[in-house]
């Protein structure tokens, strides 16, 4: 995907780190403009070191602060061609603790609220345009619930809804919508969980998967291929088999949200 006569315009949140720090890499690498945005301002700048962006140390669930960003890029580099949400939190998490609703907060408006920030200041730039793509990383983890992991289950599958009803919102508009959901990248986020992880990717490798399919605004797809295998299998286990075989499954460890 490339704009005549100027670079590619890149807009990447959750760039801090792992995925959006690899895509960052990715997109930077064929000297494209990118707007990174995320919490950490130090680890921004070494994401950005030798990269063609405008860096914007922002909050996903902080409306009024993505909307600074996006404007901001927007009066820089010119409405992006790629806006891509890749900020998210992972951690564990019970209903039945009150010290975790705090968490179920967190994780939800991160990984719900935060694409609709993301999103929307975007939207009517890519309108007049006539054309755009906006993806939204959801995950495996949101096919079905997982024990210890409600909050991020739940808000995963709900992301995945929201992109669906997007895509249809925007259909005749020339903006795509893409929903990408990886099964196990190796980021910091899955560095803490005490379970096996098959099929797991490099932040590298997933963030070139994810690049291709933005290239081919596939609507909606997992990666690696075996995960949707995998996810396709989970989605038709009768209830009753899959509460047996994932009652006792290891929980990634509860903890407030860094």
């Amino acid at each position: 995907m490339q704009r005549t006569g100027r670079p590619l315009g890149v807009f990447i949140t959750g760039a801090s780190s792992g995925l959006g720090a690899a895509l960052a890499r990715h997109y930077g690498d064929q000297g494209a403009v990118l707007g990174l945005c995320g919490r950490r301002t130090e680890a921004l700048a070494q994401t950005a070191a030798g990269l063609d962006a405008h860096c914007f140390t922002a909050d996903v669930r902080d409306a009024r602060a993505m909307q600074a960003a996006a404007d901001e890029f927007i009066a820089r580099a010119g409405v992006p061609d790629i806006v891509i949400g890749c900020a998210g939190i992972s951690v564990g998490a019970l209903t039945e603790e009150a010290a975790d609703l705090p968490v179920f907060q967190a994780v939800m408006d991160a990984n719900v609220m935060g694409l609709v920030h993301t999103f929307q200041p975007f939207i009517a730039p890519m309108k007049q345009a006539g054309k755009g793509v906006l993806c939204g990383i959801a995950s495996v983890a949101g096919v079905r619930g997982l024990p210890g992991g409600g909050a991020y289950s739940a808000s995963k599958a709900a992301a995945r809804v929201y992109l669906e009803a997007l895509r249809l919102e925007l259909k005749s508009s020339g903006i795509s919508v893409v929903t990408v959901s990886p099964g196990y990248i190796e980021t910091p986020m899955t560095h803490v969980n005490p379970y096996p992880m098959p099929f797991r990717m490099t932040a590298e490798n997933a963030a070139a998967k994810v690049a291709r399919l933005i290239e081919k605004r596939r609507p909606e797809s997992t990666i690696p291929w075996q995960m949707t295998i995998v996810a396709g299998l989970l989605r038709c286990l009768p209830r009753a088999l899959y509460d047996r075989l994932f009652e006792k499954a290891p929980r990634k460890p509860r903890g407030l949200p860094t």
